[in-house]
């Protein structure tokens, strides 16, 4: 755990003094230097029930959810370059069980796009995505096995393409033939199970290890996202981004879905509320449960995961 914290408090740092480091690598180009922007936004998030005496029943439970969100950003007539660092954690904790993990992320994006025309609402860019987790990850109540780590899975996609951006609509829509995707499967136990859509371990007949199963998957596809935001009403701000990927080599047109529809309800400068589900499908992630009770989880096919969210918490933007 330890590692992890340092893990993060040195991403953290170095990319709250990239801007600059950029700028200063721009000194010979004063007018793009004026162009970037940066913000960084802090939210924590609470939700919680308490019942005394109730007569419909009920557990007291609290749950809280960190948010932290920076961005830095650089534009000009023929140049955008968007970059942004994500990190979620929340827990919660309900009477007569144990604290649970209830968000988790790491995820670094970075796009660089070019256009020749200063008019033309397309770019020829490339992007590149990172994406993993903290801490372990279980099937509860189930918490003597996990069934993800850090790192166990992480994903990396790199490719290039064309993206439109609208700034009137708020629209941008990437579309790239050719795009890396790679997962990333730091654990061996998970691995040799073949965790993630990574190689499994091989046994003989008498079930002896023969070979570990692979920390990599290496795949080449076709990556579409689609990003757009409005304002739905005066304190209501709405964000909805669709990541769609196939892979040439494995099933072409066997489709991966990473949906997230999110509202942004302003209550005032310091406290709003959020409103938000995020929808995942990805063939490789097989679904894990205790089918016989028994402490054993069984791997069965892949299934649609959704998430869901309702809260109200501090935010601060700065």
């Amino acid at each position: 755990m330890r590692f992890h914290l340092r893990f993060f408090v040195i991403i953290l740092l170095s990319f709250t003094s990239k801007s600059a480091i950029l700028k200063d690598s721009l000194a010979i180009k004063p007018d793009s230097i004026s162009n970037w922007k940066n913000t960084n936004n802090v939210k924590l998030i609470f939700t919680q029930n308490s019942f005394v005496n109730w007569n419909a029943g009920g557990n007291n439970s609290m749950s809280g959810i960190l948010k932290i969100h920076l961005t830095r950003n650089l534009k000009n007539k023929h140049l955008v370059w968007a970059n942004e660092l994500k990190t979620n954690y929340g827990l919660n904790k309900e009477a007569k069980r144990e604290l649970r993990k209830t968000e988790d992320l790491f995820e670094l994006n970075s796009t660089f796009g070019y256009r020749k025309n200063p008019n033309s609402n397309w770019y020829n860019s490339a992007k590149f995505n990172f994406k993993t987790q903290f801490t372990n990850g279980y099937n509860y109540p189930n918490t003597e096995k996990p069934i993800s780590k850090f790192f166990a899975p992480a994903y990396m996609f790199v490719g290039v393409g064309s993206e439109y951006y609208s700034k009137k609509v708020n629209l941008k829509l990437y579309l790239s033939p050719l795009t890396n995707k790679t997962t990333f499967v730091f654990n061996q136990a998970l691995a040799n199970e073949g965790s993630f859509g990574v190689s499994p371990a091989i046994y003989d007949e008498v079930g002896n290890l023969i070979s570990e199963g692979k920390n990599l998957k290496m795949e080449f596809g076709t990556l579409v996202t689609g990003e757009w935001k409005t304002q739905v009403m005066e304190n209501i701000k709405m964000a909805n981004k669709l990541i769609l990927y196939s892979d040439y080599l494995n099933n072409y047109g066997n489709i991966d879905i990473d949906w997230e529809l999110n509202f942004d309800l302003t209550i005032n400068k310091y406290i709003s509320a959020n409103v938000g589900s995020h929808l995942i499908f990805d063939d490789d992630v097989k679904h894990k449960e205790d089918i016989n009770n028994n402490g054993e989880l069984d791997i069965l096919g892949p299934k649609i995961q959704i998430k869901q969210l309702l809260g109200v918490g501090f935010n601060y933007t700065f």
